[in-house]
């Protein structure tokens, strides 16, 4: 389906094809029209897959018909992180550059200067704000934030920000709204506590499933079934026989990341390093650097995961095989993003076998195995057994047993 048989403002079409927007995403394609319809919706679609745009552009649609003379804010955005708030306040300045729709991205983190533009921003009646929930939060409290003409309330990453514990500061944000607003709840996965929150901000909403946490069908899976000491050469042989300069490695250990980095160096990789014990604003100016091209090997925590979105991505490779299922959708899907392609490879150590075996059977596919490179010797025969993963999916609650008590009694065997 094309953008122009949305029925969307002229200027706002203007934005799309300076972008080279033409066809919609699936998700978009189901959910613009719902939006459009003045529906509460929740829509769970894999990450990638253009949901950012299938919320702002309707939204943005709406607001540039409004009276400008009336200084209010029109459409409340919530988000997990500073990262993701920024990255979408850039999204929309690109969407509506030829409307006059204003917008600002609301977070934590920053100085007082910073505090200060964000509250007079709000103050004067932005069109749409993205906020972070603590830092809009620390605003209401000062009582000078009228947010009684929302039109749209939207809950980007609902999953993500449940799982941060965030739910009693959205259910206290969404006392400070009207009645009447729109809201939309867009989330990559639908834990149970979804659905719970759901039925406490939505009303009556129409649901949209799209491809409910697989990955998407552009992305040429593969794994190399490996010893973990030939890790390091497999990256090194990767980098010495494809021209790659965006691409970024997937370690689940901050420490794990650290030593790579250094490693990479040493190799004469432009490589920079992403987990959470940088700065937040050293984190903007990696993320800067390496859409750039300054950078052309990134490695990261899970905290790139989710929530950034860096165009081009060529290959995303998997370090170590991720603790949950949902992780290894949410790294491999920074490649092959809004229908483009890409590359995921995964490097499989011996006790890794059992996890991946589980992410074979949970995304319904066999990736493919490809033969170790000559030179790096042979790597272990693939043969994960049948029993239970070592590992759950994500919101699936433990269970404990209790051990029997030993007996008192000694048994001598003389």
């Amino acid at each position: 389906m094309r953008f122009d048989e949305f029925n969307l403002e002229a200027a706002l079409l203007d934005g799309l094809q300076a972008m080279n927007f033409k066809e919609a995403t699936p998700i978009q394609a189901q959910t613009i029209p719902l939006i459009q319809s003045k529906k509460d919706m929740i829509a769970c679609a894999q990450t990638g897959t253009g949901k950012t745009a299938a919320y702002l552009l309707p939204i943005i649609n709406v607001l540039c018909q409004k009276d400008k003379a009336t200084d209010q804010m029109g459409a409340l955005i919530m988000v997990p992180t500073r990262e993701l708030a920024l990255q979408i306040d850039q999204q929309l300045d690109a969407f509506a550059y030829f409307l006059p729709i204003s917008s600002v991205a609301v977070y934590g983190g920053g100085d007082g200067a910073t505090f200060s533009q964000q509250e007079k921003a709000m103050r004067s009646g932005v069109d749409i704000v993205i906020a972070t929930p603590g830092r809009l939060i620390a605003l209401l409290n000062m009582g000078k934030i009228d947010m009684s003409s929302i039109q749209f309330f939207v809950l980007d990453e609902a999953d993500r920000m449940l799982e941060m514990g965030f739910v009693d500061d959205i259910m206290r944000i969404a006392s400070y709204l009207p009645k009447n607003k729109q809201t939309l709840l867009f989330s990559a996965t639908m834990p149970p506590k979804i659905h719970e929150l759901a039925r406490k901000v939505l009303n009556h909403p129409t649901e949209v499933h799209l491809s409910t946490s697989k990955p998407a069908e552009k992305i040429d899976q593969s794994a190399f079934i490996c010893y973990e000491t030939q890790k390091l050469a497999l990256i090194q042989q990767i980098f010495a026989t494809n021209q790659l300069h965006r691409v970024i490695v997937f370690s689940s250990s901050k420490q794990k990341v650290k030593e790579m980095y250094h490693t990479f160096r040493r190799m004469h990789i432009k490589v920079a390093a992403m987990h959470s014990d940088l700065e937040q604003s050293q984190r903007e100016e990696v993320i800067r650097q390496f859409k750039n091209g300054h950078y052309h090997l990134l490695v990261a925590t899970d905290i790139m995961a989710r929530g950034i979105d860096i165009e081009d991505i060529e290959m995303v490779i998997n370090y170590d095989v991720p603790h949950d299922v949902e992780d290894y959708v949410h790294r491999i899907g920074r490649t092959a993003r809004a229908g483009g392609e890409g590359k995921a490879i995964t490097f499989v150590a011996e006790k890794e076998q059992l996890k991946f075996a589980a992410i074979e059977r949970f995304i319904e596919k066999d990736i493919q195995k490809v033969p170790l490179p000559a030179d790096l010797g042979e790597g272990p025969t693939y043969r994960p057994t049948q029993e239970k993963p070592s590992y759950r999916r994500k919101n699936e609650k433990r269970r404990f047993f209790k051990r029997p008590k030993k007996s008192s009694q000694r048994t001598d065997n003389k």
